[in-house]
């Protein structure tokens, strides 16, 4: 004997999903627009950034024997193979450390770097000339130079 019934939703059934589907959505997205509109993405990029370039130094280190990049040699010391005294070259034992540039600083697009006011010491402040970094050479740190983050 046929059967007469249909295999197919309700208006009832798509009803109560389309609704349960606008709520969701209306819990959902001004989250992810307010992070997009406020500093929370730059600050989460910053974060980010700051923990790669920082690893990478550290393992720059070890491979180094406990050397650190020059300030003047930075980007090629970290963007090229290298060898253990840090002469950079192709095909030598360690490195590239970064693919292709160091990350700049989300708050003002630049990749540039320069050196801590103070050797040796954490700085409080951002360094004048609008570089992305400021890194101390003489212990390896590496910190934003954005105003918000000595805030």
């Amino acid at each position: 004997m046929p059967s007469n019934r249909r295999n197919a939703f309700t208006l009832i059934e798509v009803l109560i999903v389309v609704i349960i589907m606008a709520v969701l959505a209306a819990t959902i997205i001004p989250q992810f627009s307010s992070s997009i509109n406020d500093a929370d993405a730059k600050e989460s990029s910053l974060k980010f950034n700051l923990h790669t370039i920082r690893s990478q130094i550290e393992l720059y280190k070890v491979h180094h024997a406990g050397k650190v990049p020059e300030l003047a040699k930075f980007e090629d010391q970290m963007t090229k193979s290298t060898a253990i005294n840090g002469n950079t070259g192709t095909d030598l034992d360690y490195g590239p450390y970064f693919q292709g540039e160091v990350p700049a600083n989300p708050f003002n697009n630049s990749s540039d770097i320069v050196t801590v006011a103070t050797a040796g010491m954490v700085p409080t402040g951002v360094v004048a000339g609008g570089a992305g970094w400021q890194y101390d050479e003489t212990t390896g740190g590496f910190f934003p130079n954005n105003a918000k983050y000595y805030q």
